[in-house]
């Protein structure tokens, strides 16, 4: 078994109010953990970053037609990971125009170089952009397990149907404790 940590936008303007914001400690002291762990037995961490030209002509449609909060705007902090997060010069990072990690991006390529199988996501928002990610990663014949302490949504109905939604065929819902053993093998 060959695993990469797949950290989905852990972003600065996700972060700015409600239930993300409330999570926020315990889900970037989760975050650290896992990574930490990975790091430790030489699993690779790969963080992704949603991010917009400042006139928005490389946005998804929802935010160029209005319909959308406009964030993670290039050059802004928002764009940015979260402060919190301890990355080192040997992870990667992806940057991302749509919901799922792997739409026009280079993720695909990077999984295979590194000769990956097996992908642990986490990160927000469950019900959309960890979401897209595992589907599309499910449909790429990886296996997926979701860090369940490392994920949240800013909607708690969303995040909870998600994870029923993914739990089983698509993936393997896994506490940072039960990830622990897995990532030493």
């Amino acid at each position: 078994m060959h695993i990469a940590i797949l950290v989905v936008d852990m972003l600065q303007d996700f972060f700015t109010e409600g239930r993300l914001l409330e999570n926020k400690g315990a889900l970037t002291n989760n975050i650290n953990e896992l990574t930490s762990m990975a790091r430790v037995n030489g699993i690779p961490v790969i963080w992704v970053r949603q991010e917009f030209k400042p006139d928005l002509s490389d946005a998804f449609l929802g935010i160029r037609n209005g319909k959308s909060k406009v964030v993670t705007i290039a050059g802004t902090t928002g764009a940015q990971l979260l402060p919190e997060l301890h990355t080192e010069q040997s992870d990667h990072e992806i940057i991302k125009k749509r919901y799922s990690a792997f739409f026009g991006t280079s993720l695909k390529q990077l999984l295979d170089e590194m000769g990956v199988d097996t992908l642990v996501i986490c990160g927000v928002n469950t019900h959309a952009c960890v979401r897209m990610a595992a589907i599309d990663a499910y449909q790429y014949d990886y296996n997926v397990l979701l860090a369940t302490d490392c994920t949240c949504s800013y909607d708690e109905e969303h995040h909870r149907v998600t994870m029923k939604y993914l739990s089983g065929v698509i993936a393997v819902l896994q506490t940072n404790e039960q990830l622990s053993v897995l990532l030493k093998k």
